[in-house]
């Protein structure tokens, strides 16, 4: 994109030159979100231009600074667009070549020098990124198609939610919004954890019916847009639910995010990780009284997505579920119309 208004295009441009703390990169695969149209166009904040989109993907390792020493040539890496300043006390956080801030979740100083400085993403044949951005994948060379593994990024923020939510084995856990593709990940995630149920809450009947298929510990419930009778419904679907992880989109009212709120039980868990623009009405003594938890999470870990590699390296973790649709460069119109009909389990993967 040449300015917020110019629209995404392709472009030839020189190959990206190594800088101080960065790698090289030739783009194996990466992954166009569903709501890429929208940010395209401007419904979801802005970024610098000139830009190459892309906020992280798996590539390949073809050089390094002096000064780095987390990834070597060869290594196939994810690349998560998280840069972080580094400031321990008062984090400050960009998503490279995207929309997203992180730490106090508003622009400052700070995060427009990282976006200028580190501007371009992973939607081209080659990329230069920082090496706080990257994770060496131990064996990855020889995993056999890496525009599955391009979603180990969404995996990665649904598996940093899970974790702050404690998930763990035997518990039952509710996905609200599990029909969109961060809580589609979010019950794989869960189900590789060892939970004894995994409650799928969305509109999608079909999205819902994929999500069934996976596994018997997967329930699936129909969101009515009624509160009380979704909140009960979740609550009943498998037994006291332990966790309720929330990814829902730019729902046009809260009460979905609410139900899965009433279903938590008394000393449970409520994670909010997806992009809901409502101000939520949280109910004071009822939350005291129930000793709830409330954790946020944005993006995730270098930990956590080396864990959920070695989930995936070792068969828990099935990418074979996915189902996927590569896109060249060649059509960015037809790229973007793709992924705006991609749900759930099903993936538009750049493949360059």
């Amino acid at each position: 994109m040449t300015t917020p208004e110019s629209g995404l295009r392709l472009a030839e441009l020189p190959d990206p030159a190594l800088r101080g703390g960065g790698a090289t990169l030739d783009v194996l695969a990466a992954q166009l979100p569903a709501y890429t149209e929208s940010l395209v166009a401007g419904g979801r904040g802005g970024f610098p231009t000139p830009i190459v989109l892309g906020p992280g993907g798996i590539g390949r390792v073809t050089a390094t600074a002096d000064d780095v020493f987390g990834v070597r040539p060869g290594d196939v890496v994810i690349a998560n667009g998280l840069f972080r300043s580094g400031r321990t006390a008062r984090p400050e956080e960009a998503l490279l070549g995207w929309t997203g801030i992180g730490g106090e979740g508003r622009a400052t100083p700070t995060t427009d020098r990282i976006r200028a400085v580190w501007r371009d993403g992973l939607y081209a044949e080659r990329a230069v990124q920082p090496e706080r951005a990257l994770v060496a994948l131990p064996g990855a060379e020889t995993y056999p198609a890496p525009e599955r593994l391009a979603f180990l990024g969404w995996l990665g923020v649904a598996g940093e939610a899970v974790e702050r939510a404690g998930v763990g084995a035997g518990q039952v856990v509710a996905v609200v919004g599990a029909t969109g593709q961060l809580g589609a990940a979010a019950v794989l995630v869960a189900l590789a954890r060892g939970a004894a149920a995994v409650v799928a809450v969305g509109r999608n009947r079909g999205a819902l019916d994929a999500l069934a298929a996976l596994d018997r510990r997967v329930v699936t419930v129909p969101l009515t847009g009624d509160r009380g009778a979704d909140g009960r419904a979740i609550a009943a679907a498998a037994g006291p639910v332990d966790a309720v992880i929330d990814t829902l989109g730019a729902v046009p009212s809260p009460d979905p995010t609410m139900a899965g709120y009433d279903a938590v039980r008394p000393d449970g868990t409520w994670v909010l990780v997806g992009g809901v623009r409502q101000e939520l009405p949280l109910p004071y003594g009822d939350f005291m009284h129930r000793r709830l938890t409330l954790r946020g999470s944005w993006m995730y870990r270098k930990a956590t997505v080396l864990a959920l590699w070695s989930m995936i390296r070792s068969g828990v973790l099935d990418l074979s579920v996915l189902d996927v649709t590569t896109v060249g460069l060649d059509d960015p119109a037809g790229a973007l119309a793709a992924a705006s009909r991609s749900r759930g389990l099903g993936v538009v993967v750049l493949v360059p």
